[in-house]
């Protein structure tokens, strides 16, 4: 005779009942694991394609300009803009919004220093310049894994900016004069040029250094050192921008946020995304009079120089705090 099930019995496999495995809670040090398994994928991914971009640049025929900035901008629409666009979940975070009244301070912040920033622009364009160089060196800075060297990491964000000019630096010249005009461009352009070796050498040192503490951050750098020096300045810049910052950038928010699933944390990003889309779209209509090749630069870097700084005084203290920080700490 069989014995009878007690209610809280579990299935016993051959008895007719189906079984479903029980799923456990991942404890801290498996979520680190995981974390830090996808960051290796993804730093391995972004450094052959970026070393695979370098030597095209070297051996293959470049495409027509128009062909590159139409890509370069397309690229930074879909897969550069969203990582700014979970901005959203720092802010719930970090700060507890929550309300109508709380998410519309946010966006009129927010948008208050979008508009000053292309104020700068407007009225002082070297100084828009300058300061946006410097403030996107800074930021990417924050990409190499945690443990890397300051300095280390101060070359590597500065090679993004620098090294363009050592083999192109007629073309940085005439990218910075569409984005701020020449006098600005014959400012910045020959610091940049004089600066590009010895960056170069610097990176190449910090690269050796880095390979014995970890191989991937050492790889990362020798990516970026090869795409940046050798490939066309806004083809680097789009490749770095998509498949090493934004979307380490998203892959750690993940991690960070620790919400449940990672649709609903996409899906979070995706209303400000389309926003910013669809007002670069409106921009561009407005602005239809303007060449073409100072229509994609000027709405490219512009709107990233403006979304960059409110972006940065949301997240930097947690990307500075090695992705720390929490609520509660972001207010003391």
């Amino acid at each position: 005779m069989r014995a009878t099930r007690r209610a809280n019995d579990l299935p016993v496999p051959g008895d007719g009942l189906p079984t479903r495995p029980q799923r456990t809670p991942k404890s801290a040090d498996e979520s680190r694991m995981g974390a830090n398994a996808r960051l290796h994928g993804q730093g391995i991914a972004f450094s052959l394609a970026a070393i695979l971009v370098a030597a095209s640049s070297v051996l293959l025929e470049r495409p027509e300009r128009w062909v590159e900035l139409t890509a370069v901008a397309v690229a930074v629409a879909l897969f550069g803009v969203p990582h700014g666009g979970l901005d959203t979940v720092f802010a719930r975070q970090l700060h507890g919004l929550r309300g109508l009244r709380d998410w519309s301070l946010f966006v009129a912040l927010y948008s208050l220093l979008a508009a000053a920033v292309v104020g700068v622009w407007l009225i002082a364009p070297t100084v828009f310049l300058l300061g946006f160089l410097l403030i996107s060196a800074v930021h990417f800075s924050g990409d190499p894994q945690a443990g890397s060297h300051r300095v280390s990491r101060a070359l590597y964000g500065g090679a993004v900016i620098v090294l363009p000019a050592g083999l192109h630096g007629a073309e940085v010249g005439e990218l910075f004069g569409l984005l701020a005009g020449t006098g600005a461009a014959g400012l910045v352009t020959p610091v940049l040029e004089a600066l590009a070796l010895p960056w170069l050498a610097a990176l190449a040192m910090a690269t050796v250094a880095e390979a014995g503490r970890s191989p991937r951050t050492s790889l990362e750098f020798l990516a970026v050192g090869a795409l940046m020096f050798l490939a066309p300045p806004l083809t680097a810049f789009a490749v770095f921008f998509c498949g090493m910052h934004s979307a380490r950038h998203i892959l750690r928010t993940f991690d960070w946020a620790a919400r449940p699933g990672r649709w609903p944390m996409m899906a979070t990003g995706l209303v400000p995304t389309v926003a910013v889309v669809a007002g670069g779209a409106a921009i561009w209509w407005w602005r239809d009079d303007v060449p073409f090749d100072a229509q994609v630069v000027q709405l490219v870097f512009v709107g990233l120089a403006a979304l960059t700084v409110p972006h940065m005084a949301l997240v930097e203290r947690v990307r500075f705090s090695g992705w720390r920080l929490r609520r509660g700490d972001a207010d003391g």
